[in-house]
């Protein structure tokens, strides 16, 4: 990791907020070469203020698959009490494709869990993404894919034709 983003990860992990957002805000520019960020991101999103949560989700968006090093620290993230925590850090796990394989009994968990709908939604399209590794959370997918809300049905039964059920 170079010297500039180790900085702005010192700067995301202090506790100014017009800091924290500045350092967002610049990694958003960086795009994919902000990937050693990915979890000082995730962690920092669940600050409660505004200016910090877009320029967070603002880099977020454009950050592209986490480093293998980083699956772990996203998998502990994954069921955290703030929603948007939760939400990129299952997002992330997702981009990570077959490579985030450990995640998914943390996945399956957040599936089946009473977590917020679109944390539920986005664990659903991530073990889709992870594929075939996934396929021991076909169980859970299955109930979700049978159940009342439209979208995660949806998104449970794409999951369920990506890893092969």
């Amino acid at each position: 990791m170079n010297a500039e983003i180790a900085a702005l990860i010192t700067q995301l992990e202090g506790t100014d907020a017009a800091q924290q957002t500045a350092a967002a805000t610049k990694l958003a520019t960086l795009g994919h070469d902000a990937q050693g960020a990915a979890v000082a991101l995730v962690r920092t999103i669940g600050i409660p203020n505004e200016e910090v949560l877009e320029a967070c989700t603002a880099a977020l968006e454009d950050l592209g698959p986490p480093a293998v090093e980083q699956i772990k620290p996203l998998i502990e993230l994954a069921d955290d009490c703030s929603s948007d925590v939760a939400y990129w850090a299952i997002t992330l796990l997702g981009r990570a494709g077959k490579g985030a394989a450990a995640a998914v009994p943390k996945l399956m968990q957040v599936l089946e869990s009473d977590a917020d709908l679109p944390v539920r939604e986005r664990a659903a399209w991530a073990l889709g993404e992870i594929g075939p590794a996934a396929k021991a959370a076909a169980p859970a997918l299955t109930v979700a894919a049978d159940g009342s809300d439209a979208r995660l049905a949806r998104l449970a039964k794409q999951a369920l034709e990506s890893i092969g059920e």
